[in-house]
């Protein structure tokens, strides 16, 4: 079964930071995918911090994930959430990672706590990396 992570997933994997012990086991269990939009976030953030580009493109090409297309029935998924989205503050990318585990009908993985909200509403396996203290 694949996997949905968030660009907050795999930051969170690339920095250490809590929650991605769980990211690193969902990675070695194979089948992982993240949207083009979401590998776009994951670039920008570690670039903003300084990672060197060479660096950054060489331990992504490590990360056992595929990095899938955003279809047109994805962009009109995830433009339909917006309105049970807009007052948690989702973004686009945020939206399109939604609506591609939708349309894969996977489970998402992410650090952001306030889209476990969503799950009955949108019909989502969202599952939260981070223990309750963080």
């Amino acid at each position: 079964m694949s996997v949905v992570l968030d660009a907050s997933a795999i930051l969170a994997f690339l920095n250490g930071e809590p929650g991605g012990d769980t990211v690193g086991l969902a990675l070695q269990a194979g089948g992982c995918c993240v949207t083009a939009a979401n590998h776009c976030e994951v670039i920008t953030k570690a670039l903003d911090r300084g990672v060197d580009v060479t660096a950054l493109m060489q331990l992504l090409a490590q990360l056992d994930y595929a990095v899938i297309d955003v279809m047109a029935e994805d962009g009109m998924a995830a433009g339909l959430m917006r309105p049970a989205t807009r007052a948690l503050g989702l973004s686009l990318g945020d939206r399109l990672c939604l609506a591609v585990a939708k349309r894969l009908d996977a489970p998402v993985l992410t650090a952001d706590r306030h889209w476990l909200s969503l799950a009955h509403p949108l019909g989502l396996d969202i599952r939260r990396i981070r223990p309750d203290a963080h």
